[in-house]
């Protein structure tokens, strides 16, 4: 079946923004989760850790996409996304939980680097910011969609109910991938060699150098990600709807940051956006002791926080989509191992540094932006002068 370019963008974007719910809906309603399931919040946090920890496994699933076709990743990432889902939807408990989370970033590890492969493939470099922060979308539209209402379900139902809604909707979008997206097997059917692409892949200095400063930078981002809705509910006693609404400026910021960077990573190239992206988020931690004092200056700050985050990471997508274009899948998905990596270790260090108050998550952020930024100035790709 043929389709346009623009519908199979609507799908990966609505896709993504089913699997993206799974995930980010436990960080503002970390301790509703706790409460319902009868556990500290640490279990939680942990269980996130562990999630992140796990789906860096995804680069061994990567070169599938890339010797047997990008649509074929996609609906195994799919599948293993439902299967988390399903197990907490019909046995809900702790165990469960746990498996659904670490199914569920699993599941978009394995699912984000075949669609960005298969946008590397059909569109020019020069335009590629523009359609990776399209797809991207989903990631500010889950805060601003799908958080509120899987809050709507917690203050109305079972702690499990959110995930029962994303089986549904994951399944659907499964169905729309097997039919709309076509098949896109390679010319040569070359077996698939997991280890000797990743080989590949991790012997260009360029590659390993976007992998750990998209690291450090996720890292820095996770110290506060992981903490803010425990962080409003402590200094501001804010509900489950109020942190829904939390959620909802969060998402917007992310939008107007996805926004920005589509504009300025084709323009001013990519190295550049994601400079001016982790100097925004560094000048933004260093004013939280002046504005974190009142409800509103936290809104404004979280809202600044997240804007500059989403910058970097729409500007280094279409940087690192280009950097190894022959295992252009599996580069993707050491990259998104990368960021999980960083997310274990801010859900790791994070609710540690918290015990000491939200300016030693503020400090530590500062410090993993600046080893960011000073990691992005030794990445140095030739061929990518003249394309971008």
């Amino acid at each position: 079946m043929i389709t346009s370019l623009n519908v199979k963008l609507g799908v990966f974007t609505l896709s993504r923004l089913v699997v993206n719910t799974a995930t980010r809906m436990i960080y503002p309603f970390l301790a509703v989760f706790a409460s319902g399931l009868r556990v500290d919040i640490g279990i939680i946090s942990l269980a996130m850790a562990v999630s992140m920890a796990t789906s860096a496994l995804g680069p061994f699933l990567a070169p599938i996409a890339d010797r047997r076709g990008r649509k074929t990743g996609m609906l195994i990432g799919m599948g293993f996304f439902l299967t988390g889902m399903l197990s907490a939807s019909l046995f809900p408990s702790i165990v469960t939980f746990f498996i659904a989370i670490l199914l569920g970033s699993l599941g978009n590890n394995v699912l984000l680097p075949p669609i960005q492969a298969y946008l590397g493939d059909h569109t020019p470099y020069a335009r590629r910011g523009f359609y990776m922060a399209v797809i991207e979308l989903s990631w500010a539209l889950s805060f601003i969609i799908m958080v509120p209402l899987a809050g709507l379900i917690l203050e109305n139902g079972l702690w499990n109910g959110p995930f029962i809604a994303l089986s549904v909707a994951g399944a659907i979008a499964t169905l729309l991938i097997w039919w709309l997206v076509p098949n896109d097997l390679p010319v040569q059917g070359e077996p698939v060699a997991v280890f000797a692409d990743i080989r590949k892949v991790l012997g260009y200095m360029p590659a390993v150098m976007g992998m750990l400063m998209g690291l450090s930078f996720i890292l820095g981002n996770e110290l506060i990600n992981v903490i803010f809705g425990v962080w409003m509910q402590d200094a501001y006693g804010l509900q489950i709807a109020a942190l829904g609404a939390a959620s909802a400026v969060i998402g917007f910021s992310e939008l107007g940051g996805n926004g920005i960077a589509a504009f300025l990573a084709d323009r001013i190239g990519k190295e550049k956006s994601i400079a001016a992206g982790i100097i925004l988020s560094s000048l933004t931690v260093i004013t939280l002791p002046l504005v974190g004092s009142s409800i509103v200056g936290a809104f404004i700050w979280l809202f600044m926080f997240f804007l500059s985050f989403e910058i970097v990471v729409i500007s280094a997508l279409p940087l690192m989509s280009e950097i190894t274009p022959t295992a252009r899948a599996t580069t993707m998905a050491l990259f998104i191992a990368a960021l999980s990596i960083g997310r274990a270790l801010g859900d790791v260090i994070g609710p540690q540094l918290y015990k000491g108050g939200i300016l030693f998550n503020a400090a530590g952020s500062l410090v993993f932006n600046l080893i960011a930024l000073f990691i992005l100035t030794r990445i140095k790709i030739p061929h990518l002068k003249k394309a971008d």
